[in-house]
């Protein structure tokens, strides 16, 4: 590589291992997507959205001028067959919509059939962890939990309840007609939003289909109506195929609560067999764990001249290992090359989504096995890429074959380089996880927030979440907007590589409160003994957002619905269309989100202005686009503060024992 096509680590990244790693992989001549970043220039007409390529008649770019965006001429510009720059956009940002969501969603599909398997005992690893959780969800269905013995009425077996459980989740992603189950979990006047709109989706499957009908060339011609579809299939994700995933995991894998864990690639060991999961899918990851605390396996590694193993995660199936167990997370999305470049990677175990196919020819110059495991999520073949494929009816079996070649390659290190970096982070705040904390096991009520919020110490709640993207500051985006947030007294809850942002600046501790939050944030911490910033889970788990959301409209005062809260949605780095389906489900949902990088919608500025203004009438949330976390905080905080005055809150007070009656009184007002 020359100079000028080298990334500066230094610009590019704030976190220090990543930019030691940096300096070692340009030593080295490896490359890496922060140089590839500053190397390849983004497309201007993509990155605005007016790029049409739905038939052989293209692509049709139509650029947007001075004169239209000044308004000083009209928008007369068109594709080859007419379709004006709000539909060309409107047709990109859906099926932006509709791959993102197809990837949470497929992602639930799988969890939830490896729980049927489970459930009728095709699938033996498996097991039922949370009992209460079952039962709780077998409710949003509509499935008996109890049933009459004589005059008592008995809890009902477990595993019928699973069964029928598992077929009834099943069904909802090719449902036709009728309304997914989970919708009635959202506060009433958010689901009779849904109604009044016409954006209730049927079945997950169906909505994913009728976007990419709608978007053929010749179909749909109204971007408000392209909208629409794309309202009614992002909730089919946020309050379906996601929330399911995350629902169904803790059944299997156990709800998280708080627990301690590591994060940065100084987790890596020069005497252990290091196995790096990667991707978002738990299925394999919960095994390779279970595997690697086996008496054989142990002693395989022993065999091979290893101390034992060092599973870490990296991207979302981090959080999930990481929450459950309290494994090591290695890095975030960005982080994933410079993992293998550390030369202490024994095997780099993928699964699905966010994994770059460069890891395929960095793993070749390394001893590093690049295995994918996955039908759906293959890799083009290298000397070091192996295909180990996963099926749930052999989990265990499948795990142990991979634990064993990443043992097997241990002898084969060479020139290994770990940083010594990592932080430590409390994590693991379900929506479970923050009543308990609020009230204990007897008297768990999100009440305590909600008081909090009302008296001042609290100003709202805001949800940062979403990806790092090579094109911003490697977490800085990040760190610096939830920093701004959290010293105007906002707590914030997090997912995602977000969250692995906040656990490498050290804002996933309770002692973080006391050093960065503001003053009444950081008394609330103080005796509740919780962090500033929660980590919430996985970006799939965005949806434990939402039930947090409703728990908090539940326990009164601070509105009817999610629209009323002091409360928001960023985020500051995002890169993938499943943060642009996660976006919309939270926008349809009633929820302001604020983005740092832009939607490919700025070529059409009628399209623009419906998803930044228009929008929030139907449905109380919108989007916005500010690139400076700073600025981009006090917009933020001043949605919060105009949702308080409405609330008639925006005044702080005294602290009050409020009881239901109080707080009734203030809805009423």
């Amino acid at each position: 590589m020359s100079d000028e096509k080298r990334a500066v680590p230094e610009d590019v990244s704030c976190d220090i291992p990543t930019i030691k790693m940096l300096k070692i992989a340009q030593e080295k001549g490896q490359e890496t997507i922060f140089d590839r970043a500053v190397k390849m220039k983004q497309c201007n007409i993509g990155t605005e959205g007016i790029c049409c390529k739905n038939c052989s008649q293209g692509p049709c770019r139509i650029p947007l001028t001075k004169a239209i965006k000044d308004g000083t001429e009209p928008d007369k510009r068109t594709g080859l067959c007419g379709a004006t720059a709000e539909t060309i956009v409107a047709r990109n940002f859906a099926r932006m919509v509709a791959a993102g969501c197809s990837a949470h969603s497929d992602h639930g599909r799988a969890v939830v059939e490896t729980f049927r398997a489970m459930a009728y005992g095709e699938a033996k690893d498996y097991t039922i962890k949370d009992e209460l959780k079952l039962r709780e969800v077998a409710g949003y269905f509509g499935i008996a939990t109890t049933v009459q013995e004589g005059d008592a009425e008995v809890p009902r077996d477990k595993w019928d309840i699973a069964k029928e459980l598992a077929d009834a989740a099943t069904a909802q992603f090719g449902q036709q007609r009728g309304e997914m189950a989970y919708l009635k979990r959202a506060p009433q006047p958010t689901y009779d939003r849904w109604t009044k709109h016409g954006v209730k989706p049927r079945g997950f499957d169906r909505e994913v289909v009728e976007i990419m009908h709608r978007t053929h060339m010749g179909v749909d011609q109204d971007y408000k109506n392209l909208v629409k579809q794309a309202s009614r299939c992002s909730l089919a994700n946020g309050w379906g195929g996601s929330m399911m995933a995350t629902d169904f995991s803790d059944i299997l894998f156990g709800t998280p609560y708080p627990t301690l864990g590591n994060i940065n690639l100084g987790v890596l060991s020069h005497t252990k067999v290091n196995i790096i999961v990667h991707g978002h899918d738990p299925l394999l990851s919960e095994m390779i764990v279970a595997a690697v605390h086996t008496p054989d396996m142990i002693e395989y590694a022993k065999s091979k001249g290893a101390e034992g193993y060092v599973v870490a995660g990296m991207c979302c199936t981090a959080n999930e290992i990481l929450v459950r167990h309290g494994m090591p997370i290695a890095g975030d999305y960005l982080q994933q090359e410079l993992a293998v470049i550390t030369g202490a990677v024994e095997a780099m175990v993928v699964d699905v989504q966010c994994v770059m196919e460069s890891l395929a020819s960095v793993s070749e110059c390394y001893h590093t096995k690049f295995i994918t495991t996955m039908p759906i999520a293959k890799c083009a073949s290298g000397k070091n890429t192996m295909h180990v494929e996963f099926e749930e009816h052999h989990a265990m079996e499948k795990a142990k074959e991979i634990v064993k070649i990443a043992a097997d390659n241990f002898k084969n290190r060479k020139d290994v380089n770990i940083p010594s970096d990592q932080n430590k982070m409390v994590v693991g705040f379900s929506t479970e996880a923050i009543k308990y904390h609020l009230g204990g096991t007897f008297r768990g009520s999100f009440v305590p927030l909600n008081d909090n919020i009302i008296n001042g110490r609290i100003r709202g709640v805001v949800g940062v979440v979403g990806c790092n993207n090579a094109r911003v500051e490697h977490d800085t985006v990040h760190i610096d907007l939830i920093k701004e947030l959290i010293k105007h007294d906002i707590v914030v809850l997090t997912t995602g590589c977000s969250a692995m942002a906040c656990g490498k600046a050290g804002l996933l501790t309770p002692e973080a409160a006391a050093i960065y939050a503001g003053p009444g944030l950081a008394e609330v911490c103080e005796t509740v003994g919780i962090p500033p910033v929660l980590h919430m889970g996985a970006c799939v788990d965005n949806s434990r957002i939402l039930t947090a959301a409703t728990e908090v409209v539940k326990a009164g005062g601070l509105g009817k619905e999610l629209a009323d809260l002091p409360a928001a949605g960023a985020a500051p780095g995002w890169m993938s269309e499943k943060a642009v389906g996660i976006g919309q489900y939270f926008v349809t949902s009633g929820v302001n989100v604020m983005l740092g990088v832009p939607l490919p919608i700025y070529g059409s500025p009628k399209f623009a202005n419906y998803l930044e203004n228009e929008i929030y009438d139907l449905y109380g949330g919108k989007w916005a686009y500010e690139p400076d976390p700073i600025k981009s905080a006090h917009k933020i905080i001043a949605w919060i503060d105009h949702n308080r005055e409405k609330l008639g809150i925006n005044v702080a007070r005294e602290r009050v024992l409020m009881d239901m009656a109080d707080r009734q009184k203030i809805e009423a007002a």
